[in-house]
């Protein structure tokens, strides 16, 4: 199997591309400044080209607070980006892995978000994942969409990286406690794509990591795992006074997949322990 991976050079996309050859996958990798999926036509007469048979687009515009700023990158990427890949998929009839996020939805539910909730994002990079998720549904028969949500890994900058750059320079850290959501690591998630993406179980899943947590509470995993003695200190989302609105509980419910695959993701903190160890 060949498998076109957009955004390989990515936190995810690294992981990813490294599990799928250890799966003897032959993976096609693009990524800026090579590929750019926003140059629609170049990108569809690429894939007509090289004839991948399924298609993972990673390829994003993931700065949250950066797509209030500058929205029609953020289109151009996140949803102009997307319908080119689609387009291509679509000429050589491959199937698409599009990945998406737990921030399409509002997050005024007190339960776990199910794969068929009804989106409703509350900034502008949710609605733009919200509106390439519509377009893989309208245009494609063969998709999977794969939400996700507060990814950490080696070959990117992620909350993680953030917390302990940040306990190098200060005593105390303020960290938000009013947002609840599921820490991923990206080992894991990779390879729970590499394992979907060999079925034809097409459809809409959630993948993350089992547990929830505040962000106030991830940071408090993080010292205590690495023995720093830094004090964190819990502060509201309105205090951080950051561009983009985040939604309060974006907990996904890992439902399908597991009723897919029959088991789930380990929890958080023991792949946060692993991600330190590495």
């Amino acid at each position: 199997m060949t498998i076109l991976v957009t955004g390989a050079k990515g936190m995810l996309g690294t992981d990813l591309c490294r599990i799928l050859r250890e799966n003897n996958v032959e993976v096609i990798e693009w990524d800026l400044p090579g590929n750019d999926i926003t140059d629609v036509t170049r990108t569809v007469n690429q894939i007509k080209r090289l004839r991948p048979d399924r298609i993972i687009n990673l390829a994003a515009y993931t700065d949250v607070d950066g797509c209030e700023v500058a929205k029609s990158r953020a289109y151009a990427v996140n949803v102009q980006g997307t319908w080119a890949v689609v387009l291509g998929a679509q000429k050589i009839k491959a199937p698409l892995l599009q990945i998406s996020t737990d921030y399409v939805f509002d997050g005024a539910k007190d339960v776990p978000y199910l794969e068929d909730d009804e989106s409703n994002p509350i900034n502008y990079y949710g609605l733009t994942k919200a509106q390439s998720e519509a377009i893989v549904r309208t245009k494609l028969k063969e998709f999977f969409i794969v939400r996700t949500s507060w990814l950490f890994g080696k070959a990117g900058k992620n909350f993680v990286s953030s917390i302990l750059n940040a306990a190098k320079e200060k005593d105390t850290l303020e960290v938000v406690n009013d947002q609840i959501g599921s820490p991923t690591y990206t080992v894991d998630l990779a390879q729970a794509i590499h394992k979907l993406i060999q079925t034809d179980f097409f459809g809409i899943y959630h993948v993350t990591n089992s547990g929830i947590c505040s962000w106030f509470e991830f940071a408090g995993e993080i010292i205590k795992l690495t023995g720093l003695k830094n004090k964190i200190i819990p502060i509201t989302s309105n205090q951080l006074e950051r561009a983009a609105k985040r939604p309060k509980f974006s907990t996904l419910n890992n439902h399908r997949y597991i009723k897919t695959f029959g088991q789930f993701l380990r929890p958080w903190r023991k792949a946060l322990a692993q991600y330190l160890k590495s």
